[in-house]
Formats: C-alpha cells, structure tokens, sequence
C-alpha cells in the first residue's frame, strides 16, 4: 500500500490556489463517509509516481493528515489543458463494509506460453480495464490473465477469470469478452507491372519522309506488287495502240 502525507490547507480563493500549484502542490479534496469534506494539499514529488501509473484510479493510499491515518481511494484527476499537469485531485474514504464500482485494469501472463503467438498470432485485448463492483477494503490490483495453451482463434471471456471473493462484474448479462488471440495479417505486395517489348523491326527504323517532311505510312502488304502489274497493263495498251496506229497508216499508203 502507497502511504502519502498531507496537510489542510485554507486557501479559498483562485489566487491562493495558484500560489500553492507554484510551490510543487496539489490541492485535493478528501470526501465520503460520515466526516465532512476536507480541502488538503499533497507534494506533486510524492505523488508523481504512483499518478503516472495506469492503475492510479483503483490504487487504495494510506494517507497521513497532521498524524492521523486513514485509507482513500483517489477518483478523479484535473490536468491542466497546455502543460497536462495535474492540477486537482479528489480522494475518496474507504469504509469498512460499503461497496463501490471502479475499473480494474487487466494484466497477462504467459505470453511465451501461448501456441497462438508463438506461430505468430496477435494479442487483441477488446478491455483493457474491467468495471467491478468489489468491497470497498478488498480492492483487487488488477485482473490477471494466463495465455498458456491458448491457440489462434481462442478467445478469454470474464467467466475464466477468477476473480477474488465478494467482487463481481458490472456488466452480468453476457459472458463479454476480453481479450482473444487473433490470426497473423499477411500483407500482399502488389505484383510489378510486366515489361513491354518493343515489336520486331520497331526500333531503330524510321519511315521515310515525303514531301513536306511527314513521314510516310509503310505500305501495306501487297500493293507494291499491284502498282507493278497496274504498270505493265498500262505499258501493253500503249504499244497495242501504237501498233494499231502503225498498222491503219500503212493501209492507207497502199491504196494509194
């Protein structure tokens, strides 16, 4: 158990307040059972510690007022909005017998012990505090769970917790669950892009150039070998008709 010293302290005003804060205090508030409501001021040095912790709100103190001891249980801390220091806290008296609700972070064991992980699974805690209703002077520390034996796709729920005597969770309509041991994500890389190849002939040639400097279309298969033949019909008419020509002027040069 924590033990802390405090004192009473008398500022009423936000100005005494602040001149506290400058000197390493914390004004607090102590509250609950049959004494009225006490304004006290603890040292930020002998908080500090236990207040940076993830279990300060469920941790039972023994704290020391001008010699007298009593047990409180811190609920609710101010921090300021730039520097996120704590600037208020308010205490709570633990009386023998009453019940409270508070959060109980969760804790596991046996990591190394785990099937699941070992072959690379993941831990996916779904609480990492669980709200119990528990004896205000039985305050579990924590809820501890043992991962030994469990595989991927195993799961924990509140009922395989044992939980201590006379504490109870909250939420008693489901068996909801805690945490579980999930299968490994495999990310897949994106498949490369395939190379083109260049067409056979394509590169290093060019297509000649016609008048004006455009370049010319390749010719398509098969018309150079009709424009050749196209040729030879014209060059056989021409000669038939010189021939025919040669023939009608001879004729005449008989008769007469």
């Amino acid at each position: 158990m924590n033990n802390l010293k405090a004192t009473k302290r008398d500022n009423t005003t936000s100005g005494e307040t602040n001149k506290l804060r400058a000197k390493g205090f914390i004004p607090c508030i102590l509250y609950g059972g049959k004494n009225p409501n006490a304004k006290i001021s603890i040292e930020k040095k002998s908080i500090k510690n236990i207040l940076n912790s993830d279990s300060f709100l469920s941790t039972v103190i023994e704290l020391e007022i001008d010699g007298k001891k009593e047990k409180v249980l811190p609920r609710e801390v101010a921090y300021h909005v730039v520097s996120d220091e704590p600037i208020h806290i308010d205490f709570m008296r633990i009386v023998s017998g009453s019940k409270i609700i508070i959060e109980i972070p969760v804790k596991f064991k046996n990591n190394s012990e785990s099937p699941g992980l070992k072959r690379g699974g993941v831990l996916n805690i779904v609480r990492r505090k669980v709200e119990l209703k528990c004896p205000a002077d039985k305050i579990p520390d924590d809820i501890i769970i043992d991962l030994a034996g469990l595989d991927i796709g195993a799961s924990v729920k509140i009922s395989s917790v044992k939980l201590p005597e006379n504490v109870f969770p909250t939420i008693s309509d489901r068996d909801f669950v805690i945490a579980t041991v999930a299968a490994p994500t495999i990310v897949k890389e994106p498949e490369k892009p395939a190379e083109e190849v260049p067409a056979e002939g394509a590169e290093g040639e060019a297509a000649p150039a016609t008048e004006g400097g455009e370049a010319a279309a390749p010719a398509k298969e098969g018309e150079a070998g009709k424009k050749d033949e196209k040729g030879k019909e014209q060059a056989k008419g021409k000669e038939q008709v010189a021939d025919k020509k040669a023939s009608t002027e001879k004729k005449q040069t008989e008769k007469k």
